[in-house]
C-alpha cells in the first residue's frame, strides 16, 4: 500500500513534465476533440458558433488512489483563432481508485464571461465564477437549451473508470507554449 501510494505521489508531483504538449500538438488534439464535441453532443456546433469563446482540454487524465490529481493542456479559442494555452490541475484526497482519461470544454456565453477569464491569471472551477457543469439527455439538443450560467463546462469522450464527473476545484492557469 505505502509503495502505491509513494508512485502516485511522485507521479502526480511530476505530472506537468509528463504531460506537457508542445502548441501544434496541442492544437491538433483540440481540433479532433471538438468534432467528437459535434458529433456526440446533439446542436453542440451550432451552440459552438454562438458562444464568445471557448477553452478546451482534448486530453485530461485523472488517477486516484486515495489520493487522487488530474492534468490536461488546453487552448483558449474565440474571434476563430487560438490565443493562448492553460492547464487544469486538481488533486482529492479520500475514497476513489481509478483511471481516467477524458476531455473538458468550457464555453464562454457572454463577453463578460470571457473578459473575466482573460483578465484573471488562471481560475479555481467552482470557486472562482459561475462555471456549471453541463448535463443534458441524449435526445436533447444543445442549442435550444438556455444556461443560467455565463460559462458551462462539459465533461465528455471519458476512457477509463473512475467514480463522479466533477471538475469543481480544478485550476485553470495560463502556461507558455
Amino acid at each position: 500500500m505505502k509503495k502505491i501510494l509513494s508512485i502516485l505521489i511522485l507521479f502526480f508531483a511530476c505530472s506537468t513534465s509528463i504531460f506537457a504538449e508542445d502548441a501544434a500538438i496541442i492544437n491538433s488534439q483540440a481540433d479532433i476533440a471538438v468534432q467528437k464535441f459535434y458529433k456526440n453532443v446533439k446542436g453542440g456546433e451550432e451552440f459552438l458558433g454562438k458562444v464568445k469563446g471557448y477553452v478546451v482540454f482534448p486530453v485530461v487524465y485523472k488517477a486516484g488512489f486515495i489520493i487522487g490529481g488530474e492534468y490536461g493542456e488546453g487552448v483558449l479559442r474565440y474571434d476563430g483563432e487560438n490565443k493562448g494555452y492553460y492547464s487544469l490541475t486538481s488533486g482529492s484526497i479520500g475514497y476513489q481508485i481509478g483511471a481516467q482519461k477524458r476531455a473538458i470544454l468550457i464555453a464562454f456565453i457572454s463577453q463578460r464571461a470571457l473578459d473575466k477569464f482573460l483578465e484573471s491569471n488562471g481560475l479555481t472551477v467552482g470557486v472562482d465564477g459561475g462555471i456549471n457543469v453541463g448535463l443534458w439527455g441524449a435526445s436533447k439538443d444543445l442549442s435550444t437549451v438556455s444556461f443560467e450560467s455565463d460559462a458551462v463546462a462539459f465533461v465528455f469522450d471519458e476512457a477509463g473508470l473512475m467514480g463522479g464527473i466533477a471538475i469543481d476545484g480544478s485550476k485553470i492557469a495560463p502556461i507558455a507554449r
